[in-house]
């Protein structure tokens, strides 16, 4: 039964002091006038982007010890060795998948009737085509209820990302959200390409280190939320909400915003913990969903997103990980692809 899963979407509960619970710095309306002069574009186009590996970067094969220590869901550490691999430079963004969908015809989960006969038992609003949607509080009653800010928005979709009112005019070079793993998968055929596993993703996060300096702190080169959440953003990043790509210095493989901007998927399964054993290359997907269970399966996500804060979400890391339904576009996520060396 498809419903949401905020497992997905909420590493853990909101940490506040009683003291901001009924104050805030800046709420949605002030949000929204500061993103309005945001940057649109930051990167610009590689001058040899063509053929085959046009837009990507090559990722050198090696042996690593795989996953993190800050939460249960990331151990244990194991090491696992990968072979070398082509990866998009950065996060597939709305101006590449017009052309997916303009060369195909293709129609995203989001925008599709919803099937109640294969979902009872869902509220109303959700059985509109739809996606849940990130949208910052101007108030906050209590810290437990995340519907505060979390919020199925019927005709949200990777047009209209935050619904019917919001387009991608403009967005181009911004990450494409709101898809399910069928879309992403339905992108990476049509280039030719796949979806890369935990372990390829999290290699290729590191850019080439062993551990990347100050793996646990806050990056400065990423985007991510710099004040309390999810009521105050002071945006010392540059940017209250989702960024253009490649805003940020490049990892040492040439890969744009690995950590923070918006999660990415990757074609694992998820398990509460690494459960791959033989060590190498697990490129998943993973035992752990049975079809006739009547549910979504879970993929893993990596990388944290623009929502992940110290008080709220310690995952702009490439050891983190969190499960993602693969039937319901959200806000936050986004996605990249890999060709094998061979290809």
């Amino acid at each position: 039964m498809k419903k949401i899963i905020f497992g997905g979407l909420i590493a853990v509960l909101v940490i506040l002091l009683g003291a901001v619970a009924t104050v805030w710095v800046m709420g949605g309306r002030s949000a929204e006038k500061m993103a309005s002069a945001e940057k649109r574009q930051c990167l610009a186009p590689a001058s040899d982007d063509t053929g085959a590996h046009a837009g990507m970067v090559f990722v050198p094969g090696g042996r690593f010890e795989m996953g993190d220590t800050i939460y249960a869901e990331e151990g244990p550490l194991k090491p696992v060795q990968v072979t070398g691999f082509w990866m998009d430079r950065h996060e597939v963004t709305n101006r590449e998948f017009v052309a997916f969908v303009s060369a195909t015809d293709y129609v995203t989960v989001a925008e599709r009737p919803v099937d109640a006969a294969k979902h009872p038992g869902l509220p109303p609003e959700m059985l509109k085509p739809g996606a849940v949607v990130f949208i910052m509080p101007n108030d906050l009653n209590g810290l437990g209820d995340v519907t505060q800010w979390w919020h199925y928005v019927p005709g949200a979709n990777w047009r209209h990302p935050g619904g019917p009112q919001t387009s991608i005019e403009g967005r181009e070079d911004f990450p494409v959200v709101n898809l399910t793993y069928a879309d992403i998968e339905a992108y990476a055929r049509w280039k030719g390409n796949r979806i890369p596993s935990e372990a390829q993703w999290e290699w290729a996060a590191r850019g080439g280190l062993d551990k990347p300096p100050g793996d646990h702190d806050q990056p400065r080169e990423a985007n991510t939320w710099q004040g309390i959440f999810p009521i105050q953003n002071s945006a010392d990043d540059g940017f209250v909400g989702l960024a253009p790509v490649g805003c940020y210095q490049p990892n040492g493989y040439g890969l744009y915003d690995m950590i923070g901007n918006t999660w990415e998927w990757t074609s694992d399964l998820y398990q509460p913990g690494h459960q791959d054993e033989g060590g190498t290359d697990p490129t998943g997907p993973q035992e752990g969903f049975h079809p006739d269970s009547g549910e979504a399966p879970r993929y893993v996500i990596k990388g944290g997103s623009y929502l992940c804060a110290p008080n709220y979400c310690l995952r702009y890391r490439a050891g983190s990980r969190q499960p993602q339904e693969a039937d319901l576009g959200t806000s936050h996520v986004g996605f990249r692809t890999i060709r094998p060396a061979t290809e």
